[in-house]
């Protein structure tokens, strides 16, 4: 049977939903929720309710029974005639609808809410409406059992106002929308009309709210317009300025080109008188570079007589050399000649030890024997190449003051690396030179762990009471005069006794630098 919509003059009692089903006989109209079956989610509430008062389920008349005592919905559906459709509500009513619902959807026992609701309701307040508002619209439309229920509860809450639309009146103070939405859940006698005329004052008030928006855009732009003009004012006021500027400026301009006119005409002027006077200056020029050019000829003349006069000098100097030199080697081969019958004539016979070898059998435990090579003396300075040109010289000696050399170079080695690196070094020199290398260091017995004494090199210890600054002075003393000795040491001491007898004092850096390069 076709859903029917009476008019509902007063709240029904908390009884009247479940003697609905017996008053019609029905069995099955006491659970709605699986009677009916809700619109897709996301329909609006309007079209959701429009679709359901045509198709609605027989069991949905319970919603239209009047209050307890009336006669049974099936005569009221036949008095009444075919159903209304729904009245087309404002977006506001039917906001207002749903957060009403959405707002005493909680405190409905849980058996009283429909299935697709029951998840709805244990959704946050704020988006309870917001996320649900689809699902209670269709449930609203589909289940009136389910809107009576909801409708006590927002009767209970509304207070003076849910009873004036009860009665069907609507105070003129109160929120149009609000009437609207409780007149929708209640359905008194003429609350079509009621929605009507909250419909028609939300839209009055949306033509309004319009109209002013439009008034207030209009007054935006006749200020704007009144501002731009003010602005454009301005700027011709600026522009009428800057043009009488410019004015100024070109006539200033003006002005100024004719003066650079007069200028540019008396440079052009002194240009012409300028490239006269070069044209003169490079015909003196000229002249002059031609008179260069002859001296230079000259010159160049003399200059060739000069090197054919130095070419005839040197060749002259050269002669002369020739004969110097001549005359040296025949002073030289004489002397040799002169050299050898002398060792002839006394009967010399090459010996076996050497003046140093003498000091060492006196004054140490255990001399160490070296041969003898050619040696220089050298200045007192420490320049190794000093050293070089000394060593040259023939049958040099070389003595080296031991400590005095190695804590200088390489002191932060021990003792016997410090003797040990020396009398390697010192050996070198022997080899390459063939000069006799004689070291000496302090101490009252011969020391162990020397490494093998290298050819042409003599180690020696001072012995007990004697130092080996004396040791190194009785060497010098023990060579024979004329004989090229060299004493390595930077004692100033030492150097100063040796210098006496003839010995040439070298500082320890000539030797450290002589050894760095080996």
């Amino acid at each position: 049977m076709p859903l029917t919509e009476p008019y509902d003059d007063h709240l029904p009692e908390e009884g009247s939903s479940t003697a609905v089903p017996e008053a019609g006989g029905n069995p099955g109209a006491g659970a709605p929720e699986t009677g009916a079956e809700p619109p897709p989610a996301g329909a609006d509430l309007p079209e959701a309710l429009s679709a359901e008062a045509g198709a609605g389920p027989p069991e949905a008349a319970a919603d239209h029974a009047g209050p307890a005592g009336t006669g049974p919905p099936e005569a009221g559906a036949a008095e009444a005639g075919p159903p209304e459709p729904e009245p087309s509500l404002p977006e506001p009513v039917r906001q207002r609808i749903v957060a009403l619902t959405a707002a005493v959807l909680p405190g409905l026992p849980a058996d009283e809410v429909p299935v697709p609701l029951r998840r709805v309701a244990k959704f946050a307040p704020n988006r309870r409406a917001r996320l649900g508002g689809s699902v209670i619209a269709a449930q609203l439309t589909a289940d009136p059992l389910f809107r009576q229920r909801v409708t006590a509860r927002v009767l209970a809450d509304a207070g003076d106002l849910g009873a004036a639309v009860v009665e069907g009146t609507a105070p003129a103070a109160a929120d149009p929308v609000e009437v609207a939405a409780l007149a929708y859940l209640v359905r008194p006698r003429g609350w079509r009309e009621l929605i009507d005329a909250s419909g028609a004052v939300v839209r009055a008030e949306a033509d309004s709210a319009v109209v002013a928006e439009l008034v207030r855009e209009a007054e935006q732009r006749a200020t704007r317009a009144e501002h731009d003009r003010a602005v454009a004012r301005v700027e011709a006021d600026k522009l009428r300025d800057e043009l009488a500027r410019v004015r100024e400026e070109l006539g200033q301009l003006r002005e100024d080109n004719r003066q650079l006119q007069r200028s540019l005409r008396e440079t052009q002027a002194r240009e012409r008188r300028a490239n006269d006077l070069l044209a003169t200056e490079r015909g003196r020029a000229t002249r002059a570079a031609a008179d260069s050019d002859a001296e230079l000829r000259r010159a160049r003349a003399r200059l060739a007589e000069a090197e054919a006069a130095a070419g005839v000098a040197k060749a002259s100097a050269k002669e002369a050399r020739s004969v110097d030199d001549a005359r040296l080697w025949l002073l030289l081969e004489t002397i040799g000649q002169a050299a050898v019958g002398l060792r002839r004539e006394l009967a010399l016979d090459p010996v076996d030890k050497l003046p140093a070898d003498f000091v060492a059998d006196a004054f140490t435990d255990a001399p160490v024997t070296a041969q003898a090579g050619p040696a220089a003396r050298a200045r007192d300075t420490d320049d190794p190449a000093r050293l070089d040109q000394l060593l040259a010289l023939p049958r040099a000696h070389l003595v080296v003051d031991g400590y005095n050399v190695t804590k200088r170079g390489f002191g932060e080695m021990s003792l016997e690396q410090q003797r040990k690196r020396l009398i390697t070094g010192l050996g070198g020199i022997a080899a390459q030179t063939g000069d006799e290398v004689t070291v000496v260091f302090d101490g009252a017995e011969r020391m162990h762990g020397l490494p093998p004494t290298p050819r042409g090199v003599r180690v020696l210890f001072s012995r007990k009471g004697e130092t080996a600054d004396e040791l190194i002075r009785r060497l010098v003393r023990a060579e024979p005069p004329g004989r090229p000795v060299v004493v390595i040491s930077s004692d100033r001491e030492v150097a100063d006794g040796v210098r006496r007898h003839g010995a040439y004092p070298l500082g320890a850096d000539s030797l450290l630098r002589r050894l760095s390069r080996s």
